[in-house]
């Protein structure tokens, strides 16, 4: 008898025009937004190679230079773009793409796009992302606001409830007639995804696994929506009354929540100010170590240490030359106080995520969104790994001149210059994103929120069905 209300279902649903003219819509959109977002994406994959191979030849190009010279040279990071940023753009069009690597400073990423989109940008964009958290969830309540109102205004539950047909049966009966034409359309949309993905050489090894993982999300997204939909639908008097809730709860949960959730994050634990930061950072540098300085109250103590240590009286009897051994103290003090201050940077961006976890409560819009964007690579929380990538590859890059300066040249001589060969033998900047099973881990609040929000969702179908 169950199978035969979800082919019911299934029928009334696949002939009625509301729906095969949505779905189509939304089949249409979605295949427009991919194609439009892959040809952004390819465009954007083959700038970022040409300017990576560009930036890597002007940097071995130099001609023979003193190494702290080059150290102020200085080179770019590029960030990658990965396949799945594809379906899910995340932050990306608001953070920067490139950081510049010089000596004495760590840098913000620049170039960001959105800095080069017009005002008709805030009007919103077409893409996967878009189309999977907003429209998608209107498809469900299309389908499902009417699946029992429909039977009370038409006078059948009474000889649906006839047949013996038990009411958990009922519900899930009622709930697999609305999920499976939504969830046949994601499983479209994903598999087109990952084709085009996978055709696409430029934008690396596809992961077959995250994208699976993306897509069960989604599907758990769409699952609370039919569940909340039909609970709605059940304890309406009207199918009007339905459809009206449901856009109510729809605008409360994906624009209205997720709004407030960045207002009261932003109001509870804001970020210093740019000018701010940068006073604190440079208040900082001067109570320690300055490498052009060696007249300092912190250099002469460095010097007096280093006498001592290799048990010399003067500079010039040290085994190498002190310039480039100071240099290099004093990038791990600029160092060191760069980290400081990023690191309260990162504590202000987990407070606010907590804010954001939080209110995961309240929508299941947050969690799903958290989740796409770190399998996408398309977090803030990714971001931040790459500038810590880039800095840890800029110590290095320091470390690696202020080294060759200080074990080929005599204290004193400003005037050695390095072999041009020596910037090629620094190998270029590579960043590998965070594996799947660590994104798994950040996120494993989202997942029990989820978990939760569909547990809840199907025990209130199960209750609202016994009042009918």
């Amino acid at each position: 008898m169950q199978k035969l209300l979800v082919k019911k279902e299934l029928q009334e649903i696949l002939r009625s025009g509301q729906f095969r003219i949505a779905g189509l819509i939304v089949l249409l959109l979605t295949v427009i937004a991919i194609f439009i977002s892959a040809g952004y994406y390819r465009s954007v994959q083959q700038q970022h190679a040409q300017a990576q191979s560009n930036e890597r030849n002007v940097w071995e190009s130099q001609d023979d230079k003193n190494p702290h010279s080059a150290a102020h040279y200085g080179t770019y990071a590029f960030k990658p773009k990965y396949p799945l940023s594809l379906v899910d753009q995340g932050v990306d069009k608001f953070v920067g793409i490139s950081i510049f690597l010089e000596a004495h400073s760590r840098n913000e990423a620049q170039y960001m796009a959105a800095a080069d989109q017009t005002g008709l940008a805030r009007f919103g964009e077409l893409t996967p992302d878009f189309i999977l958290l907003f429209i998608m969830p209107l498809l469900v309540i299309l389908i499902g606001h009417n699946a029992f109102t429909r039977e009370k205004e038409r006078g059948t539950l009474n000889l649906i409830k006839s047949q013996g047909l038990s009411l958990h049966k009922l519900a899930m009966g009622k709930w697999l007639g609305v999920f499976i034409p939504v969830a046949a359309l994601t499983l479209a949309i994903f598999l087109l995804a990952g084709i085009l993905l996978s055709s696409l050489g430029d934008f690396g090894e596809l992961s077959w696994t995250s994208l699976l993982m993306m897509l069960l999300i989604y599907l758990a997204y769409y699952a609370i929506f039919a569940c909340v939909s039909l609970i709605i639908s059940a304890l309406s008097k009207s199918s009007g009354i339905s459809l009206v809730s449901l856009l109510a709860f729809w605008i409360i949960g994906c624009l209205a929540v997720p709004k407030a959730a960045t207002n009261i994050a932003e109001l509870k634990y804001p970020y210093p100010a740019k000018q701010a930061f940068d006073e604190a950072v440079a208040y900082d540098k001067s109570q320690g170590l300055d490498g052009h300085d060696p007249w300092s109250k912190a250099a002469k103590k460095l010097e007096e240490e280093t006498l001592k240590a290799y048990n010399v009286s003067n500079l010039q009897e040290l085994p190498f030359n002190y310039d480039g051994y100071r240099m290099q103290k004093g990038e791990e003090h600029e160092a060191e106080i760069y980290f400081k201050h990023y690191k309260e940077l990162k504590s202000i961006h987990e407070q606010q995520t907590g804010v954001y976890r939080g209110l995961t409560l309240l929508s299941p819009y947050l969690p799903v969104r958290f989740l796409s964007m770190s399998l996408a690579h398309t977090d803030y929380s990714t971001h931040w790994h790459f500038s810590d990538a880039a800095e840890n590859y800029r110590i290095g890059l320091q470390q690696a001149l202020n080294e060759n300066f200080a074990d080929n040249s005599e204290y004193g001589n400003w005037a050695y210059k390095a072999d041009k060969a020596l910037w090629s033998d620094i190998p270029a900047f590579s960043y590998a994103p965070p594996e799947l099973s660590d994104v798994l881990a950040h996120n494993g609040q989202n997942f029990a929120v989820i978990s939760g929000w569909l547990i809840l969702a199907f025990a209130g179908l199960f209750l609202s069905t016994k009042r009918l």
